[in-house]
């Protein structure tokens, strides 16, 4: 049993949200809640569409656990402003943490830890000797530097999402009891039903743009349209705009018969596209090192969940993932080896290779307290 009985969750991020970082921290949240931990939420107001209220959340993110939510003040630039958005993060986040973090220490009852995803709420939080754990995501010069200031604190503990992000850390001195390396996870909850698989079916969920840049979606439409075959790609996460976009430059019969284009959807009814396909694709650009060597994309392991096979890019963050063995691999924007790679898919037998209780997130949250208690 956990001594740790409470948790406040400070995150820089905003609510509520399409973006996969948040579906990440509700998730987790959620599986705080299911195992007797009390959560408070706090993060900035800082979109037009931010919202504190319970009821909202839940819908969003299709949970019934119940968090305490605190929606603070941001009179700060970022998210107000659509230029100089980098600079206006890094000053605005800086700003924001160190108010927030003195507001919260304010407060006469502590929580039995301080979560968070920011580095800055991270420095401010161990500057005062807090029980914290930041979870590092992405790799930044400032952030390492942050991170290893923060380290001067012995309350203070590092969650790496992969191996490369902790190996690119360099810290000598960090012990083993101050990290650990734990990928993201999978509710579940949402795959409860045992669905029949349309054969050939490759799906891809998500936003079809990261950090600004093309997936390269495209790359694989037109991989599609000439193979054929019979095979059918479905993406689930486009804007209305995307969508309009992608019919008229491929508009045929063709297009119709085996591109499946819809929109952002609810968890729900997205789980329940991703349940009957029989491939999961995991792509991205080559233009940005987080998605070539950081990632850990909640995709992947809802593909695990769902009991689907997986098709990804040749990147080395692919190759770092749990289970990345039973992966099929090609190499990016090379035909013959996406042709290649799809006839080898098809052919595996379709039968689950793991434990399906490795990757859940029931067992992540164990394994961030057990690092807690360390």
């Amino acid at each position: 049993m956990s001594d740790i009985k409470n948790i406040s969750y400070i995150t820089y991020q905003s609510f509520p949200s399409d973006k996969a970082n948040t579906i990440q921290t509700v998730s987790n949240i959620k599986y705080f809640v299911k195992i007797g931990i009390k959560v408070a939420l706090y993060f900035p107001m800082r979109e037009k569409n931010s919202c504190s209220d319970l009821k909202t959340l839940q819908r969003k993110y299709s949970v019934d656990e119940e968090f305490e939510i605190f929606g603070l003040k941001h009179n700060l630039p970022f998210g107000k402003l659509k230029f100089f958005n980098r600079f206006f993060f890094l000053i605005s986040h800086f700003l924001w943490s160190r108010t927030t973090v003195k507001k919260i220490l304010s407060n006469k009852a502590e929580p039995d830890l301080y979560f968070t995803r920011s580095d800055w709420v991270f420095y401010f939080l161990s500057k005062k000797k807090k029980h914290v754990i930041f979870e590092c995501h992405q790799y930044s010069k400032l952030r390492m530097y942050l991170m290893k200031l923060s380290l001067h604190n012995p309350y203070a503990k590092i969650i790496f999402l992969n191996k490369n992000l902790y190996e690119d850390f360099k810290y000598k001195s960090l012990l083993l009891d101050k990290f650990s390396i734990i990928h993201n996870g999978v509710d579940l909850e949402l795959f409860e039903k045992d669905n029949h698989k349309n054969k050939k079916e490759i799906i891809f969920v998500g936003n079809l743009r990261r950090f600004g840049e093309s997936r390269d979606l495209e790359f694989i439409i037109d991989s599609i349209l000439k193979i054929k075959n019979g095979f059918v790609l479905k993406v689930v996460g486009a804007t209305k705009n995307e969508i309009t976009e992608l019919q008229k430059k491929y508009y045929s019969k063709d297009f119709d018969e085996h591109i499946k284009i819809i929109g952002r959807l609810s968890r729900i009814k997205t789980m329940q596209h991703i349940i009957t396909a029989e491939v999961g694709l995991l792509i991205n650009s080559d233009k940005n090192l987080h998605s070539t060597k950081y990632t850990s994309p909640i995709k992947y392991f809802e593909y695990l969940g769902a009991g689907l096979k997986v098709l990804a890019v040749d990147f080395d963050s692919h190759r770092k993932l749990p289970f990345a063995e039973n992966i099929v691999y090609f190499r990016n924007n090379d035909f013959l080896s996406f042709k290649k790679a799809l006839n080898i898919i098809t052919n595996l037998e379709n039968k689950s290779l793991i434990n399906r209780d490795m990757v859940s997130l029931e067992n992540r949250v164990n394994k961030i307290l057990k690092l807690a208690e360390l």
